[in-house]
């Protein structure tokens, strides 16, 4: 089963992938699709508002936000780990439970990063925003490190997400029944 996503200028099929008994997702992946991501990039820097630095969390949205800050001659943007790392100081951790994992998870921001945002626009990107749990993360992060939250941007929502006003996306995702059917949203 498949879904076939338009986005300006491309399709793709995305497998129907099974969440649990009552839900699957369509499972949209840019890892690998170097046209996708560039395409996608290309459309967000359009829509992008002002800001100073991006951040995203890893990993899906890694080439995204890599392709956007390269477009907008961007020498920074920064990424909340879902681990820390040995290089990290002044760690700062938010918890998030995402649709795509069953366990709950951390994200952690270098509090390097975190000074570098203070007093910052900061521009939230993702590739999917779907219970909004890991926007909601990234929120925190970015408020907690003292930065202006002047956007959020991901190439798709899903769910209740598409219909927030808040998120600028390229096109909306369905949930869909078991059966790859898509559900009414």
């Amino acid at each position: 089963m498949t879904y076939h996503l338009e986005l300006p200028g491309l399709t793709r099929e995305l497998p129907i992938c099974p969440v649990n008994d009552t839900l699957s997702i369509g499972a949209f992946v840019l890892f690998g699709d170097v046209e996708l991501t560039e395409k996608c990039a290309d459309e967000l820097c359009r829509l992008a508002p002002e800001h100073d630095v991006m951040i995203t969390a890893e990993s899906k949205g890694i080439p995204l936000v890599y392709a956007m800050a390269r477009k907008m001659r961007e020498n920074r943007y920064i990424l909340a780990r879902k681990a820390p790392k040995l290089y990290m100081r002044d760690v700062i951790r938010y918890d998030v439970r995402s649709i795509t994992t069953d366990a709950q998870q951390s994200l952690y921001l270098d509090g390097y990063d975190a000074e570098y945002m203070k007093g910052r626009r900061v521009l939230i990107v993702d590739d999917v925003i779907s219970t909004g749990e890991s926007l909601h993360a990234l929120e925190e992060l970015v408020r907690r490190a003292g930065g202006e939250i002047v956007g959020r941007m991901a190439v798709l929502a899903e769910g209740d997400a598409a219909h927030r006003e808040d998120i600028i996306t390229l096109a909306p995702l369905p949930l869909f029944h078991p059966d790859g059917t898509p559900m009414e949203g």
